[in-house]
């Protein structure tokens, strides 16, 4: 008996040892196929997954070409070194064509990125983030008043996403009256949605994109024919000079203007994130609702912005050819790093699949450890310029979320399908029977 049980041991281990060959083989195969297809239905884990196969830098194909693909902080800062990578031609053509736009800061590299960002920082200071979230939080206590008094409920993105467009179009100083607050809404929304969509609604978004740039480029000739809009972001944007000294055509300065309008609608989803993380995490809620201390709403906002998905990743191309952990770089290739996944990883974060604000109490910022909006420099590199301001609207409106409301969340599917990006619950987060609070 002892005989048999060994020799049906050895078998069991050579038929694993088949499977396992037989299963790398595959794998093999697999990994040298066209990852567009795969990287579409799992935007938010691909990378991740195939780093713990082959390590933080690894070659895929992607748009049938090689592409590269990085994770770990250590990475991060690597990816964020001007002198090593370029985004001039980086972003896919779906992208420039629905969610960027032509000729915008995102893909403009050395002095010309400089000029162009320093001119977007000059937009974030403390006074002008300070007016945002005095709009903003003026226009909460409005939608709250109006939920109470009907009773109806309310689709929270929706409802979010018109309020910040409302918000931020006050204030750059364009001119949007209420009625047409949810038109333009929805046409900033289809340019953030549509990059990764196929058919339709992808097709949607390339028309969105049509409109919104002769729009936008319509309100920088006339703040540039006008007083109007003195003093406001608008201004800025259509008096902004390049390098050579000469002002922004019309079409490129509107593409700036877009990306302060549709980064600042955007943020709808984190605020949608943060009343999903409310309603998971009752203690926090209720800690919210009592701790008027900024530490607690700073950690809480931080860990909004780490656990739910937001950008998957980040795109450049090689400026020269370097070598990097024995992986070679060739000049023009496509590098993707994992922004996702860093956020995510264990050797940064401990037990990164629970959601736990604390971590963030007394936590020290890093560049490249925490990357939901990009990593580096904000002032020199390509990291988000508007971080901050997505931070305070975030906190106003977890403090509306908190303080200034009372609401109940009626049966719903708050799922939150893997292969949307940018993510976001399929029910949109709906409330109810809300009480406006003294």
């Amino acid at each position: 008996m002892v005989e048999v049980r060994e020799t049906a041991r050895a078998d069991e281990r050579a038929g694993g040892g088949r499977a396992a060959r037989r299963g790398t083989a595959l794998t093999r195969v697999v990994d040298r196929l066209d990852a567009t297809l795969p990287l579409l239905a799992r935007p938010y884990g691909l990378l991740s997954s195939r780093a713990k196969r082959l390590g933080d830098v690894y070659d895929m194909r992607l748009l049938l070409q090689q592409t590269t693909c990085m994770t770990g902080a250590d990475a991060a800062e690597v990816f964020y070194d001007p002198r090593r990578f370029v985004r001039a031609g980086a972003a896919p053509r779906r992208l420039r064509a629905t969610l960027f736009g032509e000729g915008g800061v995102q893909a403009l590299d050395g002095e010309r990125h400089r000029a162009r960002k320093e001119m977007f920082m000059s937009l974030m200071t403390p006074e002008a983030r300070d007016d945002l979230c005095d709009i903003t939080a003026r226009l909460w206590r409005e939608r709250i008043a109006s939920w109470a008094g009907d009773g109806r409920r309310a689709v929270l993105f929706d409802e979010v996403s018109e309020l910040l467009c409302e918000a931020v179009c006050a204030w750059t100083g364009v001119p949007v009256t209420r009625p047409q607050v949810p038109a333009v809404t929805r046409v900033l929304l289809s340019l953030i949605d549509s990059p990764a969509a196929v058919g339709p609604r992808y097709l949607r978004g390339r028309a969105a994109r049509r409109l919104a740039d002769r729009w936008a480029a319509g309100h920088v000739v006339r703040a540039r024919e006008s007083e109007t809009a003195e003093g406001t972001a608008l201004e800025k944007i259509a008096g902004f000079r390049d390098t050579g000294g000469r002002p922004l055509p019309p079409e490129v300065a509107g593409v700036e203007l877009l990306n302060v309008l549709r980064p600042t609608v955007a943020v709808a989803r984190f605020v949608v994130f943060a009343a999903l993380a409310l309603h998971g995490n009752p203690s926090w809620r209720r800690r919210l609702q009592d701790d008027h201390a900024p530490e607690p709403m700073d950690a809480f906002v931080q860990e909004v912005r780490r656990f739910y998905p937001f950008f998957p990743f980040a795109a450049a191309r090689v400026a020269h050819d370097f070598t990097w952990r024995g992986h070679q770089f060739q000049k023009g290739r496509r590098v993707l790093l994992d922004l996702h996944g860093i956020d995510h990883d264990p050797r940064l974060w401990d037990r990164p699949e629970q959601f736990r604000p604390e971590r963030f109490l007394g936590w020290e910022p890093d560049a490249y450890s925490f990357v939901p909006q990009g990593g580096g420099d904000h002032y020199e590199g390509h990291r988000c310029p508007g971080e901050w301001a997505t931070e305070d609207l975030m906190k106003v409106s977890v403090a509306a979320l908190t303080r200034w409301m009372d609401y109940t969340v009626p049966a719903q599917d708050l799922r939150i399908p893997p292969w949307s990006a940018p993510a976001l619950p399929k029910s949109g987060f709906v409330i109810a029977q809300v009480q406006a609070r003294d």
